[in-house]
């Protein structure tokens, strides 16, 4: 057990630590360089020739490497792939802000057990983010892609079968440790295989997806909660429409894994840094297949540079796991105190920061808004009626009022224009101004949401905050990618991840603890931190389109 999990990386064997060069009119002979001399490797037997004296070669950085795969098909097929990841993982968290509304008299919910359920995942993703991430970056993206989104929807789906509320906050709890490895994993994964100039734009592309996963759950709360023909029971279980629901937000997850293990290559930035140079050329050329199909193009002869200095510290590695295994708790953490040391401390603190505070903010209000528009369904402002009761004793949950759901989907819609704005202006303006700017509006936008007196105007300005919030989340994005050297990159998004579930968890904790006695309280603090982010935010150094280390 010690020495499988001591290994960073597939051990690559001699050839494959050798750059394969590939021929321009795509011949069964490649060019193999060895240290005993120029030799010519036969794909179509495996044998090995030795090479006439003179012939040209050539070796390509990782970014030499992308921009001669070329931008077109493969990289449309990626986005597609890895956006339906990312809205998977939004259907899967924001579900339970839709169920709130009637799961609460099924499961016998007060305020504080909701503020625990809409915890629990967050809880799970704090949990799965770090050691997904970890493992990410010694094992490869695409694995742990399959292995995380699988754990995310089989839990998911197994949730909607629980009888009791214990039952279902630990399952709930064990699929966002799935949910905690795909988020920060995918965006890693998606960045090494982006030409430099089309990093930032490509990016917040696949960062909208996260509005067409809200807009998949809001939309099937809208025509599966409010339905009845599906309430049948099961000895213990009352399975209401709200279970059928959770099934069916559990499919995305599912789906995503199957296409990642069938359709997805590994990332060529990590297999380069692991020494699998013939794997990253066998990626880069079904890149520039896929890309250059129809124009009659060869994929071009080259080699790959990689440091022998990382495949030097993975023998050390398994060398110091044989010996102690305390060894291996010092390497897991070890990309942490990495983060934290020389030129990347300043910018660490301030990625702490502003991860604690667009969480807390943006969860801890998102989560609630269904319930808040369920309080004050006959008119109002979100904090005007909350003094009641708990639901629990003097509501009822049934007939479902689909207004609730209708307002949630058009809220999850006003994401659109934001991540419009921010595909067209990522790579002119750069991430930290729009991260900056967002988070300074959206605490405004709050603040306000509080101060206005009808619903109306509450459901516009929760809109407002949508649409300028997901400006702030695809900025980071950007930011957490191209901040973080390959070794480090999802180690590092992970952490960060991590520490956002720590503040969601305590954003709903206090929504759950407030919402019924002082609306005001947890509102303010919002704002409060949305603030604080957003002036933290202007510490961060300018990363648009830098080079990928």
């Amino acid at each position: 057990m010690c020495r499988g999990m001591s290994r960073h990386f597939p051990a690559p064997d001699k050839e494959a630590r050798q750059p394969l060069l590939l021929t321009r009119d795509h011949l069964e002979l490649s060019e193999v360089d060895s240290d005993e001399g120029d030799v010519i490797f036969d794909r179509t037997t495996s044998n090995i020739k030795h090479k006439a004296e003179g012939s040209p070669q050539r070796r390509l950085t990782y970014e030499e490497a992308v921009q001669e795969a070329g931008f077109g098909l493969f990289h449309w097929l990626l986005l597609a792939v890895c956006g339906w990841a990312n809205a998977s993982d939004a259907v899967e968290i924001l579900c339970v802000s839709f169920l709130l509304p009637t799961a609460r008299c099924d499961l016998l919910l007060s305020s504080s057990d909701m503020g625990l359920l809409t915890a629990s995942i967050f809880l799970g993703m704090m949990v799965g983010g770090y050691m997904w991430g970890y493992l990410a970056d010694q094992r490869g993206r695409r694995r742990v892609l399959v292995i995380s989104l699988t754990v995310n929807g089989l839990f998911g789906g197994l949730a909607s079968l629980a009888p009791w509320f214990w039952l279902f906050l630990l399952l709930r709890f064990i699929s966002g440790i799935g949910v905690g490895g795909s988020i920060p994993v995918i965006f890693s994964y998606f960045s090494e295989f982006m030409p430099r100039l089309r990093r930032g734009a490509m990016i917040s592309a696949l960062a909208t997806f996260w509005m067409a996963g809200n807009i998949l759950a809001a939309g099937l709360a809208w025509l599966v909660i409010p339905k009845t023909w599906t309430h049948f029971s099961l000895g213990r279980l009352d399975f209401q429409s709200w279970r059928l629901f959770v099934v069916l937000c559990s499919v995305p997850s599912i789906t995503s894994a199957f296409l990642f293990k069938l359709l997805m290559p590994e990332s060529p930035k990590f297999l380069m840094e692991a020494g699998q140079e013939r794997e990253a050329i066998n990626v880069f050329r079904l890149m520039f297949d896929l890309n250059m199909k129809g124009k009659g193009k060869t994929f071009p002869e080259f080699g790959l540079f990689t440091s022998s200095k990382q495949r030097g510290e993975l023998e050390e590695t398994r060398t110091s796991c044989r010996e102690r295994l305390t060894s291996i708790l010092k390497r897991v953490l070890l990309p942490i105190k990495e983060i934290f040391r020389g030129q990347l401390k300043s910018r660490s603190i301030a990625l702490l920061i502003i991860f604690y505070c667009i969480s807390f903010g943006y969860y801890g209000l998102w989560m609630w808004f269904p319930e808040l528009f369920a309080r004050v369904e006959d008119g109002g402002s979100p904090c005007a009626n909350v003094s009641l009761p708990s639901p629990l004793h003097n509501q009822s949950c049934y007939p479902v009022k689909t207004a609730v759901y209708m307002e949630g989907f058009v809220i999850a819609a006003s994401n659109l224009p934001g991540n419009i704005f921010t595909i067209l202006m990522m790579d002119s303006t750069g991430a930290k101004a729009l991260l900056s700017c967002s988070l300074l509006v959206s605490s405004l936008t709050v603040f306000t949401i509080y101060v206005v007196q009808t619903k109306a105007q509450s459901l516009v300005l929760s809109c407002v905050f949508s649409g300028v919030s997901v400006i702030a989340w695809n900025a980071l994005d950007v930011v957490g990618t191209e901040l973080y050297p390959t070794q480090l990159r999802s180690s590092a998004l992970g952490f960060f991840t991590g520490v956002g579930r720590v503040a969601a968890i305590m954003g709903n904790l206090v929504f759950g603890k407030l919402v019924d006695n002082n609306c005001a309280v947890p509102i303010l603090l919002v704002s409060t931190l949305l603030l604080t982010g957003g002036l933290v935010a202007l510490l961060l150094p300018q990363t648009r389109q830098t080079e990928l280390t």
